[in-house]
């Protein structure tokens, strides 16, 4: 289920990321850049899994691990991610580890663990070429196909 969620998110949709979320979930995510802080609530989650999608970054899971019981498990998942510009220019690449720790099969937290120098990078390239409220920054074309 979280890797069709990852395939749907990476297809621009959130719905099924979201829907992975309590309504009081936080997550957490490192740095300094407008990526970065505590996200609190699952409307502030879906305004970052939002920007996430509209900047046309692609999630990739090389290993997720569950533990625990249905009522408090954790989960790890070991990622790569990058976004390319409309022309296919590779303009962030970065790899990391979150961790989710869920109540019911709900991400209750979750906490990023990834180069925040990249981000940041990745941060003044958007400055510069987001499109706040017309559109993405990255094109659909752009995108790496899943599996591709």
């Amino acid at each position: 289920m979280l890797r069709r969620s990852i395939r749907r998110i990476n297809a621009g949709d959130i719905g099924p990321m979201l829907s992975w979320y309590a309504e009081d979930a936080v997550l957490v995510f490192p740095g300094e850049s407008s990526w970065g802080g505590e996200h609190r609530g699952r409307e502030a989650i879906e305004a970052f899994l939002r920007r996430f999608a509209r900047a046309g970054i692609q999630f990739e899971a090389h290993e997720i691990v569950v533990s625990g019981w249905p009522w408090s498990a954790s989960i790890w998942v070991r990622f790569s991610d990058h976004a390319k510009a409309p022309d296919g220019t590779l303009v962030y690449e970065n790899r990391g580890v979150i961790y989710a720790k869920t109540r019911w099969g709900k991400i209750v937290l979750q906490e990023d663990f990834e180069d925040t120098h990249e981000v940041a990078a990745f941060d003044e390239y958007l400055a510069t070429h987001e499109e706040r409220e017309t559109g993405p920054a990255i094109t659909a074309a752009a995108r790496d196909e899943p599996g591709g």
